[in-house]
């Protein structure tokens, strides 16, 4: 029986074939990750940094705490003052979605129960934000992403 031998042109085959995996799994990921995260926070960054300590001064002068809880198909968005009192803002906008991607994004209708922010929205098991932005009377803007975890059970 013949023995085969380990040629030049062997060793450039497999050399080839182990770095073209390589550099493929490495474009399909990083085409992958562009497509489900389109990354924009916000449309000018050096004006929203200009703008960064006051907005955060006057988020903090108003004491609010922020909570959601979601169960049995309804969504909870709490907003509480210092005193641990419910807070109605002027107006609410929120978007709900995975942080990672926002084909699953969806604008719940909140209603104010006189206690917190409630609406029905379907949500699968996984990590959660709303990306919320609260006006009160004065016109102070209050603007935060609220992380929460769906329980499988939920």
């Amino acid at each position: 029986m013949a023995e085969k031998q380990l040629t030049g042109k062997h060793v450039l085959m497999i050399f080839i074939g182990a770095f073209g995996v390589i550099i493929g799994v490495n474009l399909w990921l990083a085409f992958s990750a562009v497509r489900t995260f389109p990354g924009l926070e916000v449309k000018n960054s050096y004006v929203a940094s200009q703008e960064f300590n006051t907005r955060l001064h006057d988020q903090q002068a108003l004491g609010w705490e922020i909570k959601a809880e979601y169960a049995e198909g309804m969504l909870v968005l709490a907003i509480t003052d210092e005193e641990g009192g419910a807070v109605k803002p002027q107006t609410l906008e929120a978007v709900v979605g995975r942080p990672t991607h926002v084909k699953d994004d969806v604008i719940p209708d909140f209603q104010f129960d006189g206690n917190a922010f409630v609406a029905p929205v379907q949500l699968g098991q996984g990590n959660w934000n709303i990306r919320m932005k609260a006006v009160t009377a004065d016109g102070t803007e209050f603007i935060q992403r609220v992380v929460f975890r769906v329980k499988k059970d939920s």
